[in-house]
């Protein structure tokens, strides 16, 4: 498979025109290690560089809102390994042959939620390639369960999210919180992408299966992460290797999805960006909040499945998060 790489092919110009027109407005617009994280499972355009916190207001002159095809660009731009040859693996790109069309559809928040991984990814300087993670781990949902114990987009054991300070209390669980949880990931992964010289593949190897057992199988295999060959490391289970090779046939799914005219349509379109709010006093359920600001309460229920039955649980220790779109009647925003 070749990766496609947004040139302005002839069947392409225009495409590339309304983009590049596109960017040129949002970049003017005004401002609006412990434990493995998971378990073991084997279940040129002009360049985009607006990012922002994974709990902060669009920084200033970044827009609240941004298009589908944006979002796609800056992934496409991350990438580590942009290639996509005969090593791809044909069982895993058929496997998520349809993440592209949940990335274009209007009936579910993944765009929305990639988008805000993807920043999150980015502002922390790592491949793009960690924002697939939770593709891989809960399909984007952020109220996955497994009935082995993980839970969330990121699919966190309680364990290794007390580790990583994910709160989790009566009434809130942490890990349910894209906010808090992709926090969290984002920090271990970005230790992990450290000791591991860089290398995106031992770092994700790490992410599944725990950093001490790669860093063993690194000694055993006389290897050194600056130059290793992941896929040739002994005594690492099939399913932490098949972790990486799921990881880059995905990209490549994604890769090519842009060949697709209806897709591409379907993508161009607005996809504003998600925001951590502190809930202030006073505020004692999602819907009440949500009318407040003046926010969908259902859409906001599923974005914010940690608090158990819309009831928002307070701390006295920790600031109380959820993520939201903008809006103009916001407040809270940190």
């Amino acid at each position: 498979m070749k990766r496609l790489t947004f040139k302005p092919r002839p069947a392409k110009a225009a495409l590339a025109q309304a983009v590049g027109i596109l960017l040129a407005v949002a970049l003017v617009a005004p401002a609006a290690a412990a434990t493995p994280a998971t378990r073991t499972s084997d279940a040129a355009p002009p360049a985009i560089v607006t990012t922002t916190s994974p709990a902060s207001a669009p920084a200033a002159g970044t827009a609240p809102s941004r298009s589908g095809l944006e979002i796609y660009q800056q992934f496409q731009q991350g990438l580590a390994d942009p290639s996509c040859g005969t090593e791809v693996s044909a069982r895993w790109s058929k496997h998520y042959a349809a993440a592209p069309k949940r990335l274009a559809s209007q009936n579910e928040d993944t765009l929305l939620l990639f988008g805000y991984v993807l920043d999150a990814v980015r502002e922390a300087h790592l491949p793009s390639e960690y924002a697939l993670i939770p593709f891989v781990e809960s399909g984007y949902r952020p109220e996955a369960r497994s009935p082995a114990g993980p839970v969330g987009m990121w699919q966190m054991i309680e364990r290794t999210a007390r580790n990583h300070k994910v709160p989790i209390r009566k009434g809130y669980d942490g890990r349910l919180s894209p906010v808090d949880s992709t926090r969290a990931a984002v920090r271990y992964l970005k230790t992990l992408h450290g000791m591991f010289a860089g290398d995106w593949r031992l770092a994700a190897m790490a992410y599944n299966a725990g950093e001490y057992r790669i860093l063993s199988a690194l000694k055993s295999g006389g290897q050194v992460a600056r130059n290793a060959k992941p896929e040739a490391l002994p005594n690492v289970p099939a399913t932490t290797h098949a972790y990486v090779r799921k990881l880059h046939a995905l990209a490549c799914v994604l890769g090519e999805a842009e060949d697709r005219e209806s897709w591409v349509k379907a993508m161009d379109r607005p996809a504003p960006r998600l925001q951590a709010v502190t809930i202030g006093d006073g505020i004692n359920r999602l819907a009440d909040w949500a009318d407040r600001n003046g926010q969908d309460a259902a859409r906001l229920g599923r974005l914010n499945p940690g608090f158990s039955g819309g009831r928002i649980a307070s701390s006295d220790d920790a600031p109380v998060h959820l993520l939201a779109p903008p809006s103009m009647t916001i407040s809270g925003v940190n």
